[in-house]
């Protein structure tokens, strides 16, 4: 049974990017629509998978994590507009019997991702 999971490591700190929000979007034709939004939990990652079973199907998504926010919640002192705000990542999903967990490592600065397993 195929799933999409996430989690956040907060770089700057040295921790879970605990109480992140993220939501997860699907394309639909030219736009993407909202499908789920949630919240981290103190390990940084989601509760339950974004999607599994027949949720996931084949196709492109995109997870957009609001890391200003957090960063602000932190008491991080951003610039107006910080450098890293809304970071919106695009995958596609071409076998949904498969697990596809999409990482975010952030900071202020800086952010990457890879397919974990």
């Amino acid at each position: 049974m195929g799933q999409l999971t996430t989690h956040v490591l907060d770089t700057a700190h040295g921790r879970p990017g605990t109480g992140m929000a993220v939501t997860l979007y699907r394309r639909a034709g030219d736009r993407y629509e909202s499908i789920k939004s949630v919240t981290t939990n103190a390990d940084g990652r989601v509760d339950a998978p974004l999607l599994e079973g027949d949720a996931l199907s084949a196709g492109r998504y995109r997870l957009v994590f609001a890391a200003g926010a957090y960063f602000r919640r932190l008491g991080v002192a951003l610039p107006d507009p910080p450098f890293v705000d809304q970071v919106a990542i695009d995958f596609g999903v071409a076998d949904p019997a498969a697990h596809y967990h999409v990482p975010l490592l952030v900071s202020p600065w800086s952010y990457s991702t890879y397919r974990g397993s």
